[in-house]
C-alpha cells in the first residue's frame, strides 16, 4: 500500500506513474524549446553590438550566471543568485534574456525556452553571444537534425 496513489479514485502504484515520467524524460532535465514565441517584438532594435558574456551582473557585480536581456541589453543575474533578471523583468517589463552560462534564451512570459537557432530573430544575437564566448562561429544544425524534431521545427527553420 506504501507505493499505492494516496488517492481513492486511481489505483495506479506510485512506483508505475514514476515510471511512467521517467520514460516521458521528466526526470532527465531536457526540455523541448519553443519554436515560437508572441514577445519577439519586444527584442532590441540592435542585438548585434551586446555586452562580452564575461560581463558581471549590472545590480550586484557578481560574475556568475548572468543574463543579457534582449530587450534593454542590461546584464542581470539568474534567480540562482540574486535574481535581478527576475526583478528587471517584473520591473520593466521585458519578456526576453540571453543566458550568458548556456546560451538559451528564456521568455519570462511564455516561461519556455526558445530554440534560438530556428526563430530566426533570435539566431543573430545567439551566433554574436557565441562568437564572443568560444572566439568561433557556432555550428548550425542540419536539415536531418530539425526533421528529427518534428515538423514543427523543420517548417519554424524554413521561415513559417
Amino acid at each position: 500500500m506504501a507505493n499505492e496513489a494516496p488517492s481513492s479514485s486511481s489505483s495506479v502504484p506510485i512506483a508505475e506513474v514514476e515510471e511512467d515520467l521517467l520514460l516521458c524524460g521528466s526526470e532527465s532535465g531536457w526540455v523541448a524549446a519553443r519554436t515560437h514565441c508572441d514577445h519577439l517584438d519586444s527584442l532590441s532594435s540592435d542585438l548585434t553590438h551586446i555586452p562580452t558574456p564575461d560581463t558581471p551582473c549590472n545590480r550586484c557585480h557578481h560574475p556568475d550566471e548572468n543574463w543579457l536581456c534582449l530587450g534593454c541589453k542590461d546584464v542581470l543575474c539568474s534567480r540562482f543568485v540574486n535574481k535581478h533578471m527576475l526583478e528587471h523583468h517584473l520591473e520593466r517589463n521585458h519578456f526576453l534574456a540571453l543566458s550568458y552560462s548556456d546560451l538559451s534564451v528564456w521568455c519570462f512570459s511564455c516561461e519556455a525556452y526558445l530554440d534560438a537557432q530556428v526563430i530566426l530573430p533570435l539566431r543573430p544575437v545567439y551566433e554574436i553571444a557565441y562568437i564572443l564566448k568560444f572566439g568561433e562561429a557556432p555550428p548550425h544544425r542540419t536539415v536531418e537534425y530539425l526533421r528529427q524534431g518534428g515538423n514543427q521545427a523543420e517548417s519554424s527553420a524554413q521561415g513559417k
